[in-house]
């Protein structure tokens, strides 16, 4: 491999992964969601289901994302502050949502019966189809627009396979360590056994812990995306409450300063996302009515 093709290389995973942390609130949310397509599953179903939504995560990076943002990108460019609004916003809701269930508010009926794996897979694609969207356009925005179409790309490509890998690895791998822990319950070991036994215990905790971490990891990217974006189309007021609010801590430290970002675009988030709910929930009630009236009929 020559010089000049190494160097090439080199800088498309350095702006791969420059671009890609700033997603890595989405990518935690990500990896947080998936588990629940598995649960109630039976243990030898679960690694080939969260295979199969791998691969249709990989289907809408490569397939539908990519393209769509390269040629928005390239043609309307313009178009892609909305859609990270409009994407902001759908996090802040789904986030809110979550917020809400905390306190005992339901949003849907829960299903107890049997589940139908084509339609869990089908629906957790749907999901990853606007989380890896958000992934996606997060990474692009954040990529120099001057780096050319083919770096572009490639950078893309290695953020899209190495987010697919990060995600559903670890999906793979908290969906079966309550198995692993099982299994060392079982050795003729005591102390082996105990380990065992105390990772059982704790998967419940940790699976709590990660819902928690991936709701507000969903408030503060979705929450984040809404005020930077809002500042590229048609109202400055909220990111200039940021930029004014980490200017006043900045003699602290940049630790203090993203606290600081962090916080308020959580709060942002919440504020948006209960908005959004109270929507939601105002319209499918109106629904549910008419609906009700019709069948009366």
């Amino acid at each position: 491999m020559s010089v000049g093709l190494l160097a090439v290389v080199d800088d498309i995973l350095t702006a791969a992964l420059k671009a890609s942390a700033k997603s890595a609130g989405v990518v935690i949310d990500d990896a947080a969601v998936t588990p629940q397509y598995v649960h109630g599953l039976t243990p030898a179903r679960e690694l080939p289901v969260v295979w199969r939504i791998a691969l249709g995560s990989i289907f809408n990076k490569f397939v539908i994302i990519i393209p769509l943002a390269l040629l928005l990108s390239a043609f309307a460019p313009w178009v892609l502050p909305w859609l990270l609004i409009i994407g902001g916003t759908y996090l802040c809701f789904e986030g809110a949502e979550k917020v809400t269930e905390w306190f005992g508010v339901h949003h849907a009926a829960k299903d107890d019966g049997p589940r139908d794996e084509k339609k869990l897979v089908a629906g957790a694609v749907r999901t990853d189809l606007i989380l890896s969207a958000e992934i996606m356009l997060i990474s692009l925005a954040n990529l120099d627009p001057d780096f050319g179409l083919w770096p572009t790309l490639g950078a893309l490509i290695v953020i899209g396979f190495g987010m697919t890998v990060i995600v559903y690895g670890s999906v793979a791998l908290l969906v079966k360590i309550d198995d692993i822990g099982l299994r060392l319950m079982k050795s003729p070991s005591r102390q082996v056994r105990r380990s065992g036994a105390r990772i059982v215990m704790s998967m419940p905790a940790v699976f709590r812990f990660i819902s928690i971490v991936g709701t507000v990891a969903m408030l503060w990217v979705g929450g984040h995306l809404v005020i930077a974006n809002l500042a590229e189309t048609f109202w400055h007021a909220p990111y200039d409450l940021v930029h004014a609010a980490t200017e006043a801590v900045a003699a602290a430290g940049p630790v203090v300063v993203w606290l600081t970002d962090t916080a308020i675009s959580a709060v942002f988030g919440i504020i948006l996302g209960l908005i959004v709910v109270v929507v939601v929930t105002a319209v499918s009630r109106l629904r549910t009515r008419d609906q009700s009236k019709v069948d009366a009929h």
